[in-house]
């Protein structure tokens, strides 16, 4: 293997720690509706919104939490949230018609992103409140309303292109929203259609984790809600959207291990730590480092919850210098947030199970094939690596043997650590579950399962296609009942199914 494991554990919370550690139950389900499988725990949603409420309650903030329906398209998501108080981000017609089938009422959806008409009237027909990129988008809603007669629809502008004052720093790009700069002309639209459109507020989207660019942002929009108020508009609310981040990795000192030696091994100090030597957007020109890592930052201590509350507190510098929550405050203005990855953190894992352990014939990593391809455990999609949990067929003895006996062939016993790539089941050779070196605690054995942890927000169905007529994930829905884990399909649950579960 070459030195050291380089290990990024996942990082497991009590409820995903308990199901990782239910093989019974695991294996059951995986032998009953196949793999892969997405195993989704709807009461840890509920947990991590209280989370969140708790930031708005440190810093005396009302306003809504909207969970981002598109990182994830599971009914029981949907329908715990709507047991909730919280709130649903819409940027289909589907997810739409999702949310208000779940139980979502229209003062609890928001609906965002590029819209088409059917999507605009029934958001409009409904009562929903439409966060709008352009002026040509708030110039057709304000025509579907008034041809067809709807109801004064509630609107957010959102904007982009923040700048600085003084020194000047830019917030990056955005296709979503209008720039600051022309935001006189959508305010004059706002005004000439004040028959049709309640301006509730403003928004931002942002593809950052940066702070200070989130805060820039913030600061922008509490200066355009001071223009609102000054042509006699009265908006009461500012969405800034999601991006608040999830910490993956259980240590910190792995990350910072793994990522120093991907860097010795792109410049050939070490042996590649990926397939085909790749480097994650690093390289090597003739000795010299080139690139930047295109990697999650998946070891994140401040993170989901506790990156609000950072936000939230950094100083508006245009503004007298105060907290962008006490600016919140001091004009009784809501927040709005959008959350999706972190809002499902911990709500699920993908299992996948090993159809084939092979030793390469150079002696470098296993070749293990799993029966999912690379689009149902979309992890590497969003640049975030960390290793599986190896769920055995048979649980191994206290002292490292198997009971019944694990069959191995070639090199090692099965119960020293091993490295590996992992490969998918598509005739495919770009179908590689993860381009990194995988590294397990010990050889996993054909039957065995490989679960792969935190997946519910953007890697689990994202992504995920039929290709070569390959099955794509089915979903179950799982909680605890004292110490017992029941399930039940992903479509079946319900926030009453407790009282009289599947399983």
């Amino acid at each position: 293997m070459g030195g050291q494991p380089l290990y990024l554990e996942p990082r497991l919370e009590s409820r995903l720690r308990s199901l990782v550690h239910s093989p019974d139950l695991l294996h059951t389900l995986t032998d009953a509706l196949g793999s892969p499988l997405n195993v989704l725990v709807p009461d840890q949603l509920a947990d991590n919104l209280a989370r969140f409420r708790s930031v708005y309650g440190t810093h005396h903030l009302s306003g809504q939490v909207f969970l981002a329906h598109k990182a994830n398209r599971s009914s029981a998501l949907l329908r715990r949230l709507a047991a909730t108080d919280a709130g649903v981000d819409v940027a289909s017609l589907g997810e739409l018609q999702h949310a208000l089938g779940a139980g979502l009422t229209s003062d609890r959806i928001t609906a965002t992103g590029p819209k088409n008409p059917e999507f605009l009237w029934l958001a409009a027909r409904t009562s929903v409140t439409v966060s709008l990129d352009t002026r040509d988008e708030l110039e057709q809603l304000a025509m579907l309303v008034r041809g067809h007669a709807l109801p004064r629809t509630r609107v957010l502008l959102r904007l982009s292109g923040f700048e600085a004052s003084g020194v000047r720093v830019l917030t990056r790009r955005s296709r979503f929203g209008t720039a600051v700069r022309e935001t006189a002309p959508l305010l004059e639209a706002v005004e000439r259609h004040a028959d049709v459109l309640d301006l509730v507020g403003v928004a931002y989207h942002l593809d950052t984790t940066s702070l200070s660019e989130k805060a820039l942002a913030l600061e922008g929009c509490l200066r355009v809600l001071e223009e609102c108020r000054s042509r006699g508009l009265r908006p009461r609310a500012v969405d800034i959207g999601g991006g608040f981040g999830v910490n993956y990795l259980a240590d910190g000192g792995q990350w910072e291990r793994y990522t120093s030696a991907l860097t010795e091994a792109v410049m050939g100090i070490r042996p590649p730590l990926a397939y085909g030597g790749h480097g994650y957007g690093l390289r090597n020109e003739a000795g010299t480092l080139r690139g930047a890592l295109g990697l999650y930052p998946a070891h994140r201590p401040v993170a989901a919850a506790g990156y609000l509350d950072e936000l939230l507190s950094q100083p508006a510098a245009s503004l007298g210098g105060r907290p962008l929550a006490a600016l919140l405050l001091e004009h009784l203005y809501d927040l709005h947030v959008e959350p999706g990855r972190a809002l499902l953190d911990q709500c699920g894992l993908t299992l996948t199970k090993v159809l084939e352990v092979r030793d390469d014939e150079a002696g470098g990593p296993l070749h293990i094939r799993l029966a999912a391809k690379a689009d149902d455990v979309a992890l590497e999609d969003h640049g975030v690596l960390l290793d599986p949990v190896v769920v055995p067929r048979h649980p191994m003895n206290a002292d490292g043997t198997d009971f019944p006996p694990r069959t191995t062939t070639g090199s090692g016993t099965g119960t020293e650590p091993v490295a590996a790539y992992l490969f998918g089941n598509l005739c495919l050779e770009a179908d590689l579950i993860t381009r990194r070196t995988v590294f397990l605690p010990h050889r996993p054995a054909p039957g065995d399962l490989l679960a792969f942890a935190n997946t519910a927000g953007y890697c689990m169905d994202f992504h995920t296609t039929r290709a070569q007529h390959q099955p794509a994930a089915r979903k179950v829905a799982a909680w605890q009942e004292g110490s017992r884990w029941r399930w039940c399909l992903d479509d079946q649950y319900w926030p009453t199914t407790p009282v009289g579960g599947a399983q």
